[in-house]
């Protein structure tokens, strides 16, 4: 008889960690279960070939309730900006305990005890409660992502835009080092129990050094802008309804407040260590993300 093999369980599926992580998933032959907030989203999973896509408000406990039974093992990556992105990752930590899931994995951030961040305290409380769970976990902490959707005015406009101090550093990482981490840990839970992960990419960058790479990469000067980061959330994310709004109004006032006064720096060693490799270069990531626009073009 040929045993199924055990469930994972991902959420926020459709988003940008989830668009990479099931493919790798399931290329290695695990069952994935996947949440998701759209029928758009459940029939991008599908073509995929997701065994199960849920449809779903993890917002509401009795979702949760039913995307955790009969798991193996969650990856629970937090909504985006959601207001109730705490309350949302307690009830999946006590859900999980409840039903009695094996192994639970966090998608944390970098530097989670810096609480005058408030996207960072919300991670730090659901940490705090993981570890007080009983469950067996693993927390990845990355640090700002190298996002393709950044890449675009760069791009298209010949300008790159943040939305703090420009002469801040920052460490960041290759989103696809992050997911190829989250596979690692999800296909071989018994190495990885009780470990907090800090996942960075190497170097430490102004805005300025962000745009020096992309001139040289790109071959022609691309501009730094400062933006307001309210603005980059409207243009993003849109206005929403005003109990979003809101929240988001206070998460980017306090990012802005506090990447403006206080640089926001890892080291890669661990990352390293975890994918027997250098992790990605921004200069690498840079040529990758040109390279798969222009065959766009």
């Amino acid at each position: 008889m040929t045993s199924v093999p055990a469930t994972i369980l991902v959420t926020s599926a459709n988003g940008n960690q989830g668009k990479r992580l099931i493919p790798r998933l399931l290329a290695a032959g695990h069952r994935v279960r996947a949440c998701v907030r759209s029928k758009g989203s459940a029939d991008t999973l599908n073509e995929l070939g997701v065994q199960e896509v849920l449809v779903g408000d993890l917002a509401d406990p009795s979702f949760i309730r039913e995307a955790v039974g009969g798991i193996a093992t969650i990856y629970h990556i937090g909504p985006t900006l959601h207001p109730d992105e705490r309350a949302i990752g307690f009830d999946i930590v006590d859900a999980a305990r409840e039903a009695g899931v094996g192994h639970f994995v966090f998608s944390s951030v970098l530097h989670a005890i810096t609480t005058d961040l408030l996207q960072h305290e919300i991670k730090r409380d659901i940490e705090e409660h993981l570890l007080s769970s009983g469950l067996e976990f693993t927390i990845l902490q990355p640090a700002n992502y190298m996002l393709a959707a950044r890449m675009k005015p760069v791009f298209e406009e010949g300008v790159f835009r943040l939305s703090w101090a420009l002469d801040r550093y920052q460490s960041m990482v290759d989103l696809d080092d992050v997911t190829e981490v989250a596979a690692k840990v999800l296909a071989q839970p018994t190495l990885h129990r009780a470990a907090t992960y800090e996942l960075v990419g190497p170097g430490r960058f102004t805005a300025h050094d962000i745009g020096r790479v992309l001139s040289g990469v790109l071959g022609h000067e691309i501009r730094v802008e400062r933006i307001d980061m309210a603005s980059f959330i409207r243009a993003r994310f849109g206005n929403g309804d005003p109990v979003t709004f809101a929240h988001q109004a206070r998460v980017s006032d306090s990012i802005e407040k506090r990447y403006s006064h206080h640089d926001f720096l890892g080291n890669p060693n661990v990352l390293s260590w975890l994918l027997g490799r250098s992790p990605t270069r921004f200069e690498d990531f840079v040529r990758k993300e040109y390279a798969a626009y222009k065959a766009q073009r």
